[in-house]
């Protein structure tokens, strides 16, 4: 997984602000504190598989706060999902307490208030999933917030197995099986999460969930051709552009949304990669399908409120290299 932010070459007495400053920038507003400024340490790592994000955060003691206050201010509209690799993490929501040791999982709700704890040397993955992606897969998601999914359950092992396998293969999927590894990861997670309440998961049909797969896998394969458009994926899938977007509305989504998304998170994700920084702002968005620079730039600030340009400037290293 590559790492996006350590405090190692930070002095002491910053490590801490720098910290919070980037999980501020990046992830979520939140309140924190550590059990010792002067001892503390942490690193962050992210990878992206389809279109879910998966961070390994690494930290010394800390107690961490979401208010109101920082849910009224979301700027997304993802949940969590924790699960420890290494030591404990106390998580607290809507009157719910627990503590997940090795390999066991909770989901937290980022529009209500919680609370959460790392134990010392603590390394737990976060899985930032679309909500609209989750209650299409469970409804309503808040009664199933802060419930521990263990793995001595088929179904919470089958999943802590299934993301601890994703996170340790960073940047050796391709990306014709993203998509379906998405898929597959989000019906783990659906799956072990009503374990915890008993609560029955609506089963889509085998035809639909294959079409579905299938389509996303069309898209992720050919995110670079920019020839291709709804009508050569749904072809490639087998089925007719109407019912592919029909099947994809399940995700509150569509082909050509896919495609767009798919393009501008690998520009972002190249303009902010480092050992990218010889590429032209151009060659990557040619390089990822895209074939006007006006709509690029367009399209880019509306996705993620800033210009490629903009992007480029604060990617690490930047100032380093000089470019």
């Amino acid at each position: 997984m590559r790492t996006i932010f350590s405090t190692e070459h930070i002095r002491q007495q910053d490590k801490f602000h720098f910290w919070m400053d980037f999980v501020r920038r990046t992830i979520i507003t939140n309140d924190a504190l550590p059990a010792c400024r002067e001892n503390f340490d942490a690193e962050l790592g992210a990878m992206t598989v389809g279109e879910t994000n998966i961070a390994l955060v690494k930290t010394s003691t800390l107690s961490v706060t979401h208010t109101r206050d920082h849910a009224r201010r979301l700027d997304n509209d993802d949940v969590f999902v924790f699960m420890p690799l290494k030591g404990q993490k106390f998580i607290e929501q809507d009157g719910r307490c627990t503590i997940l040791a090795e390999s066991q999982l909770a989901l937290i709700d980022p529009r209500f208030p919680h609370r959460s704890r790392f134990s010392e040397g603590c390394e737990a993955l976060s899985v930032h999933i679309e909500r609209q992606k989750l209650e299409n897969r469970l409804g309503t998601i808040h009664p199933l917030t802060a419930r521990p999914i263990k793995p001595d359950t088929a179904e919470g092992s089958v999943a802590a197995a299934y993301l601890t396998m994703i996170s340790s293969q960073a940047g050796n999927l391709g990306q014709a099986a993203q998509g379906m590894i998405e898929a597959h990861l989000l019906d783990l997670i659906a799956l072990s999460l009503t374990q915890a309440t008993g609560r029955s998961l609506p089963r889509p049909s085998r035809t639909r969930s294959m079409i579905r797969m299938k389509v996303r896998a069309e898209i992720q394969a050919r995110l670079s051709d920019p020839s291709t458009d709804a009508e050569a994926i749904a072809s490639a899938a087998g089925v007719s552009v109407k019912y592919a977007n029909a099947i994809l509305a399940d995700d509150d989504t569509s082909i050509r949304r896919l495609l767009q998304d798919g393009r501008l998170a690998r520009c972002r994700q190249a303009l902010e990669d480092p050992a990218q920084l010889h590429r032209s702002v151009s060659e990557i968005a040619y390089g990822w399908g895209f074939s006007d620079m006006t709509h690029f730039g367009r399209r880019f600030k509306a996705a993620y409120g800033l210009l490629p340009s903009e992007c480029r400037r604060r990617a690490p290293g930047r100032a380093r290299s000089g470019r």
